[in-house]
């Protein structure tokens, strides 16, 4: 089914329009970076203590917060209101995640639970069994390990990219398709840095779906730009990329769209545990569509023209 037949947009005429959006995207996302000295990360990888609860009635977040922001264990006193409390499966099931601190009281996440459950007796379970659904903590070490693990995933994942395209097409073509799948995870990371979301295990499983999806529709077109070259030797090599854009274009916005639908259902009903992650795809799915036409080929245009001065 083709949505488009014989469309003739000229897609490299507004690549200078495209990539200076790409720059300000970028520029904003890293100076949110730099003033937030990162990005916010989760106890994924910075270490602490979470605990999952679940009341007979309804609870309200911001009450939940509330009772956090007074909570007093072994004589020492804490403000847990602005850390991470939200509803999770429905709004009788509350689940706290608290940064790892230094000499924190032994069985903390226990004592955690206790409060929470001694804090809304009309709507807590008979026993605090039946109350706690889990608890654990995080150490920093295994934080640390964690983001090393993810940061080395991502990279692998890179380099393994840059070598097929190299063998299957040309250097020029996975240099250009590279520059998209980075620019995808900036872009996805600027925004969540400016947003202030967190960068959990889930996010960065989304970034390497993202980093996959965009891939897919890259090739796709590199693909197409192959076969024009043999057919269409006399055309101007930006010529052959605007057409071979264009000819994929129909099989691009299927695509595009199904998958936007599907992550875009899952960001509105998926509720609170897969919210980050649903929102992390209806931007990569964005800006992986984008890039494949306005930074990766464009890229290859101009390594193209370069290898020929």
């Amino acid at each position: 089914m083709r949505l488009l037949k014989n469309s003739n947009f000229d897609f490299m005429n507004k690549k200078m329009l495209a990539l200076s959006l790409s720059a300000i995207l970028l520029l904003a996302g890293i100076v949110s970076l730099a003033i937030n000295k990162g990005p916010k990360l989760s106890i994924d990888f910075k270490g602490g203590t979470f605990v999952a609860v679940e009341y007979t009635e309804d609870v309200k977040v911001e009450d939940v917060r509330s009772k956090m922001g007074n909570l007093n264990i072994d004589g020492q006193a804490f403000d847990f209101s602005k850390e991470e409390v939200k509803h999770f499966g429905n709004n009788s099931s509350v689940s706290v995640r608290v940064p790892h601190i230094e000499n924190s009281p032994s069985n903390f996440a226990q004592k955690i639970a206790v409060h929470l459950f001694e804090s809304f007796p009309e709507k807590a379970p008979e026993t605090i069994s039946e109350f706690v659904l889990s608890k654990g903590v995080i150490s920093p070490k295994i934080g640390s390990e964690l983001s090393g693990k993810a940061v080395m995933a991502i990279f692998s994942a890179l380099a393994l990219i840059l070598l097929y395209i190299s063998i299957r097409f040309e250097f020029k073509f996975a240099l250009g398709a590279i520059a998209a799948l980075t620019h995808d995870v900036f872009i996805t990371l600027g925004i969540f840095s400016l947003l202030s979301y967190e960068i959990s295990l889930p996010i960065i499983a989304a970034f390497l779906t993202i980093v996959g999806y965009s891939l897919n529709d890259t090739i796709v077109i590199f693909d197409r730009i192959r076969e024009n070259l043999k057919s269409s030797k006399r055309d101007s090599y930006t010529i052959i990329v605007n057409r071979s854009i264009n000819e994929s274009l129909s099989r691009t916005i299927i695509t595009s769209l199904t998958t936007f639908v599907v992550v875009m259902i899952l960001w509105l009903f998926g509720g609170e545990v897969i919210h980050n992650f649903a929102f992390a795809m209806i931007v990569g799915v964005i800006v992986g569509t984008y890039s494949s036409i306005y930074i990766a080929s464009p890229l290859v245009i101009y390594l193209h023209e370069n290898a020929k001065k």
